[in-house]
């Protein structure tokens, strides 16, 4: 299977009352990143039989829009496995839950989607030090209980590259 994990977009400062906080959402730069991520997703062609969101709006507004971006059809699933305070064993037992399936995306929250990331990338299975970005994005190809990360690009990448194919796609007479 393939698992691709996505931390939600930008969504400015975290507000101190919890269900206030979960309740916040993204920014102009967020909804902007996820414009990126899901454009480049959709060049890179990636396709996905589910995208399991994390129940804070924040994620779920990732999740929608990046989904929408790379012309996802289905119903965004929401999995208490991608709340902030999850635990290993959690996601885990998501994972077993979407096993049939070729590949999905998981959007959520670090510090744990970034500690599930490394423990699925490590040989061990302790914690590799990967750190995932707001808006970042990394493809993962799973094999039972361990994967192998194949890439991971931040918005800022994304970004960079959604820009440089647009100025080479322009006919040499329009560029600067």
């Amino acid at each position: 299977m393939i698992v691709y994990f996505l931390r939600h977009a930008n969504a400015g400062t975290h507000l101190a009352t919890p269900k206030k906080d979960e309740k916040r959402a993204l920014d102009k730069e967020g909804i902007d990143q996820c414009g990126y991520v899901g454009r480049a997703l959709a060049a890179l062609d990636v396709q996905v039989d589910a995208i399991i969101s994390s129940p804070l709006k924040r994620s779920t507004q990732t999740a929608a829009l990046v989904g929408n971006e790379m012309g996802y059809e289905g119903k965004l699933q929401i999995d208490p496995a991608l709340r902030p305070q999850a635990t290993f064993a959690d996601f885990r037992k998501l994972l077993d839950k979407y096993a049939r399936l070729e590949a999905i995306m998981v959007v959520g929250h670090n510090p744990n989607l970034s500690e599930f990331l490394g423990r699925i990338v490590s040989a061990a299975g302790c914690e590799a030090e990967l750190e995932l970005r707001k808006g970042a994005v990394a493809k993962v190809e799973l094999q039972r209980t361990s994967g192998s990360l194949q890439w991971c690009l931040t918005p800022k990448v994304l970004r960079t590259l959604y820009a440089a194919a647009a100025e080479s796609s322009r006919p040499k007479s329009s560029r600067k």
